[in-house]
């Protein structure tokens, strides 16, 4: 869409498509440039249709745990709930040298970070597009975005957050009809190391709803995180206020 904040994505932007299979994944991707997460570095990630991006093993579960998670398993969250790609929408993910794609997203990076000028050598850019919940009994849609980027000394991981409609799938106690309830999607980041972990604020809880307003670079909808050593921009805490984040 025109003014969005995602990167441009699809199938005319040479995108792989995920398999339409609950909890489905991708195929296992080589990444062209390794990607350290929390002082590892990972040369192989899956796209998991539930709303994950995992380091060297697909994630298959469908109800969010909170971060830290104990076994282990270090995985980037956009948005960890109940996808169902058969009820509706794709996911796409492609790496790119892209020099249009790179260019953005340097400028970017380095307008969020001034103390350190990015310019990016390589991008993985997943796209989850109008996904559906499980078990859904309404056309609600997500659309979301995570992108992981280096000029291979520092990491960052960027998140888009589009148009989100719904917050849990019916396995996970939520509502068929609304897609709302139960145990609502976590949003952030899980080192594997049981201690360094980040939570997005709202995230299992109703409020992660209203993730298309908030930020911590000042762009509503976008967080940005330094992710080698894991650096995040003070986010102004959010405020409640009848049940939408300010």
């Amino acid at each position: 869409p025109t003014g969005s904040l995602l990167y441009p994505y699809g199938p005319h932007q040479g995108d792989k498509t995920n398999p339409k299979l609950d909890d489905g994944t991708s195929e296992a991707i080589t990444l062209s440039i390794p990607f350290t997460f929390y002082g590892k570095t990972h040369q192989t990630a899956f796209v998991n249709n539930n709303g994950v991006i995992s380091f060297d093993k697909p994630v298959r579960q469908y109800t969010p745990d909170p971060f830290p998670l104990a076994d282990g398993r270090p995985f980037v969250t956009p948005f960890w709930a109940d996808v169902d790609n058969v009820e509706g929408g794709d996911i796409f993910y492609r790496q790119s040298t892209d020099p249009a794609l790179l260019g953005d997203i340097s400028q970017h990076i380095t307008q969020y970070f001034p103390e350190s000028p990015f310019t990016a050598t390589w991008a993985f850019v997943a796209t989850w597009d109008h996904v559906a919940y499980w078990g859904s009994k309404s056309d609600k849609g997500n659309t979301f975005q995570a992108v992981l980027t280096t000029d291979s000394k520092m990491f960052y991981i960027i998140l888009n957050y589009w148009d989100i409609q719904w917050t849990t799938g019916a396995a996970s106690d939520g509502d068929a009809e609304t897609g709302l309830g139960g145990t609502p999607a976590h949003a952030g980041f899980n080192s594997g190391d049981d201690t360094n972990f980040y939570n997005i604020p709202g995230s299992q809880t109703d409020a992660i709803i209203n993730i298309t307003t908030t930020s911590n670079v000042k762009v509503p909808g976008r967080w940005v995180f330094r992710v080698d050593d894991f650096q995040a921009p003070d986010a102004d805490p959010p405020q409640l206020d009848n049940n939408c984040w300010l």
